[in-house]
C-alpha cells in the first residue's frame, strides 16, 4: 500500500512524532512525556527525514502539541470511529491553514508540499502531517491508522502490509504477546 513517496514519509513522521513525543506506554513499560523535548523532536523528524534542520523548545513543546491530537487521530481509527478521525484532521488542518504547494529543494525535482513558505517548523510540519493523515483516511486505506494491541502498550502504526491485518507497533510487542500466549498454552497442558 503506497500513497505517494511524499506522503508515505508524511505519515511515517506523524507516527514519529506520536510515539515520540506523547506518553503512555510502550513494550509493557510507562513511556513518559521526554525529558528533553528538543532532542525527542528533532530524533522524530531525523528518524524519517535525515539531516533535518534541529528544533528548537518552543517548536518541540509545540510539535509535542501537535503529536497529542495526531494521536487522538489514530485512536479514533483504531475505535471504529473515522467520523471523529476526519473531524480532528479537519480541525487540524484548518489551524495549521495546511495548503499544497510545489517546491524545488536541495537539487530535488519539484514536488508537492502541504505548507506555504515562511511558517514556523512546527506549524509547517502539523500542516503536513494533518495533510497526509487527511489524504489516509480519504482513501480506501483509512483503516489502517492504528494503535497497538498488546498488553501494556500504545504506540500507534500506518498498516503498510498488502493484507492490512497488523496489529502491533512493533515486531518486539509482537513477539511479546506471542510468548505470552504461547507461556498461557504450555501453564494449561
Amino acid at each position: 500500500m503506497d500513497y505517494n513517496s511524499h506522503t508515505d514519509a508524511i505519515v511515517r513522521v506523524a507516527v514519529a512524532l506520536v510515539n515520540g513525543l506523547t506518553p503512555g506506554e510502550q513494550r509493557g513499560r510507562e513511556f513518559p512525556l521526554p525529558g528533553d523535548l528538543v532532542a525527542a523532536a528533532s530524533g522524530a523528524l531525523d528518524s524519517v527525514y535525515p539531516g533535518q534542520r534541529e528544533v528548537g523548545a518552543a517548536d518541540a513543546a509545540e510539535l509535542a502539541e501537535v503529536a497529542a491530537r495526531l494521536r487522538e487521530v489514530f485512536r479514533a481509527v483504531a475505535a471504529g470511529d473515522v467520523d471523529t478521525a476526519a473531524l480532528a484532521t479537519n480541525a487540524l488542518l484548518e489551524e495549521s491553514r495546511a495548503r499544497p504547494m510545489l517546491e524545488r529543494h536541495d537539487g530535488e525535482p519539484w514536488h508537492l508540499h502541504f505548507h506555504g513558505p515562511g511558517g514556523s517548523p512546527a506549524g509547517d510540519w502539523a500542516a503536513s502531517c494533518a495533510t497526509g493523515l487527511a489524504i489516509v483516511l480519504g482513501s480506501e486505506f483509512g483503516d489502517r491508522l492504528g494503535v497497538c494491541t498488546a498488553p501494556h502498550c500504545d504506540r500507534v502504526y500506518v498498516d503498510v502490509s498488502r493484507n492490512g491485518t497488523r496489529r502491533f507497533c512493533s515486531t518486539a510487542c509482537q513477539n511479546r504477546v506471542k510468548t505470552a500466549a504461547f507461556r498461557a498454552r504450555t501453564r494449561t497442558e
